[in-house]
């Protein structure tokens, strides 16, 4: 669905400099699009009210954290009953150890970004909690090597 909010070039740069380092100051971001603070800042809560600025946060070193596991887990469901699939989205929100689940079509229900301090710590997760969990028919893993490029957000120009 498309916002009613329309976007001019300066709202792209702003958005551009915001999803690159969302910690810039007004005053910072003001001099990158080429504003005055007092407007640009008027722009961003105008951004932030559209719901077109979803939040803040900060990216963490996962390994630094001594979280050395990341997995994705495909999850198939014995149910996709609109009621079931809620459910499992329910309880996904719930588990710590996910930190990103997805609705997905194909091969599996759900895909699921785990991050786990070591091997035993997520073997004790996918058997205690996610394939004993309520309409759970499969889970198959792939532990995550290297990460060759992350960068969350969109692709703005």
């Amino acid at each position: 669905m498309e916002s009613p909010f329309r976007l001019d070039a300066t709202d792209w740069k702003i958005l551009r400099e915001l999803q690159r380092d969302g910690r810039l100051t007004n005053v910072a971001l003001a001099a990158r699009v080429g504003l005055s603070p007092p407007p640009c800042l008027r722009r961003v809560q105008a951004l932030e009210k559209a719901g077109l600025i979803a939040g803040y946060r900060a990216l963490l070193d996962a390994a630094a954290l001594g979280f050395q596991i990341a997995v994705i887990a495909q999850v198939g469901l014995k149910s996709q009953a609109e009621a079931a699939l809620h459910d499992f989205e329910d309880q996904a929100r719930r588990w710590p150890l996910v930190r990103e689940a997805y609705a997905v079509s194909g091969e599996a229900d759900f895909l699921l970004k785990l991050a786990a301090r070591d091997l035993p710590e997520l073997q004790d997760f996918i058997i205690r909690e996610l394939t004993a969990a309520a309409n759970v028919d499969s889970v198959k893993t792939t532990l995550i090597l290297r990460v060759s490029k992350y960068e969350p957000g969109v692709p703005i120009p």
